[in-house]
């Protein structure tokens, strides 16, 4: 779709704001490494280059734009202070540089964003209200403040200023990895892969900008193809759960980003899985969405050179703890094993001589003896195991068929 309209009139965004973004951002951002991953290039059949932003001081990308716009403020501007509505990853760039800068920063959140985040935000020193229920009326109160105390909104996505900073992003990449030829990008609003697209149809080659949605909120996918698909449900990539994509950040997508594709939530929860035990590093679901493209459309990737933004890492511990578990029991190597058994002195022992026969180790045993269909002398016992691999399961299974045992496994999603 970039190439049609390759003549089309000029875009609110060009490489020289993008250019200027990172000469005025550069000393306080931290410039994060571009590093190629040797086992995921293996695994995928692309060669796979990481930028790694999570790495930046909140953990994500959204700085750039923020600290671009705050430091184009007039001194009337600063004085006054700056607003924006977020629950997410723009909360907290935003009050970072505006505290660092002497900026007075107000954030408007709804009224059931989780406490962690609302600590975090005020830790950056900005002023919190928790507004609505939803994320559209924390908007809308933060819009009245805006005209009400003469405040400057800043806009997630949807201003040619943020768009420019978080391009900023593609101009370290190509310079650090030149040899890409072909950018993955999340897409929620559309800023990042607006900016980073600027930089790459500005190049002296063609780089191909391929952008990622979740199939849960495929909401830009939409705008550009005119499909309709529906956006909701609890998606692991809340950083890009978006159900409406910016105006200028859709002219802008439609004029360069080459194609959109759909990830879906296993695929994401896989991604931030192999991130985590592969290159030893933690991202949120949306900086998962990249990674995650190459594996649920290998065909489209393979044989090209790929950089992946890993765009935050802002993950809470007890859904990743999840994350990872998961992932543990599709790969078997964590297991939970039914088995009726005979209510009878022993029965545990010789199932769990076969698990030590197996050198299966035992994590957690529970008996069901009442809410049962069984006879009053039977019980289900449910035994959570730990194994080598799938294969190590396989033949745990069947040694415990051979003892007698009538067992099957309990799915996990």
């Amino acid at each position: 779709m970039a190439t049609q309209l390759a003549s089309a009139p000029a875009l609110p965004v060009s490489i020289e704001d993008v250019r200027a973004a990172h000469a005025r951002i550069g000393d306080a951002i931290v410039r994060t490494p571009t590093l190629i991953s040797r086992t995921l290039s293996q695994m995928t059949g692309a060669t796979v280059y990481l930028k790694f932003e999570n790495l930046q001081f909140t953990a994500a990308y959204k700085e750039r734009g923020a600290l671009n716009t705050l430091l184009q403020l007039s001194a009337e501007a600063r004085a006054k202070g700056v607003i924006a509505a977020s629950a997410g990853n723009h909360a907290q760039g935003l009050a970072y540089h505006a505290n660092r800068l002497g900026v007075p920063a107000t954030i408007v959140m709804p009224k059931n964003t989780p406490i962690v985040k609302v600590v975090q935000t005020q830790g950056h020193g900005a002023t919190v209200i928790l507004e609505g229920d939803t994320f559209d009326a924390a908007y809308a109160h933060a819009r009245t403040l805006e005209a009400e105390r003469g405040f400057t909104f800043v806009h997630p996505f949807d201003d040619p200023r943020v768009i420019a900073g978080q391009g900023t992003v593609a101009v370290e990449m190509l310079a650090d990895a030149p040899d890409i030829d072909t950018l993955v990008v999340p897409i929620g609003g559309g800023g990042l892969v607006s900016g980073m697209a600027t930089v790459a149809r500005a190049a002296d080659r063609a780089i191909e900008v391929v952008g990622v949605e979740a199939e849960l909120y495929p909401s830009m996918y939409n705008r550009i193809n005119g499909t309709d698909h529906p956006c909701a449900g609890d998606t692991l990539a809340e950083g890009i759960a978006v159900k409406e994509p910016g105006g200028i950040t859709s002219q802008m997508v439609r004029a360069l980003v080459d194609d959109i594709v759909l990830v879906s939530e296993r695929s994401l929860e896989e991604a931030v899985s192999l991130l985590l035990q592969i290159e030893k590093t933690v991202v949120e679901g949306a900086g998962a969405a990249g990674l995650a493209a190459l594996f649920a459309h290998p065909e489209r990737f393979r044989g090209k050179t790929v950089g992946v933004v890993l765009c935050g890492g802002n993950i809470d511990t007890r859904l990743l703890a999840n994350v990872l578990l998961r992932d543990l029991a599709r790969s078997g190597r964590l297991a939970r094993l039914r088995l009726r058994l005979q209510d009878q002195p022993g029965a545990l022992f010789n199932v769990a001589r076969v698990f030590d026969q197996q050198r299966v180790n035992i994590i957690e045993i529970y008996h069901q003896r009442v809410f049962t269909t069984l006879p009053a002398k039977g019980l289900i016992t449910d035994i959570e195991c730990e194994t080598r691999d799938r294969a190590h399961l396989d033949q745990l299974i069947a040694a415990l068929r051979t003892a007698g045992f009538e067992v099957s496994t309990v799915e996990h999603a």
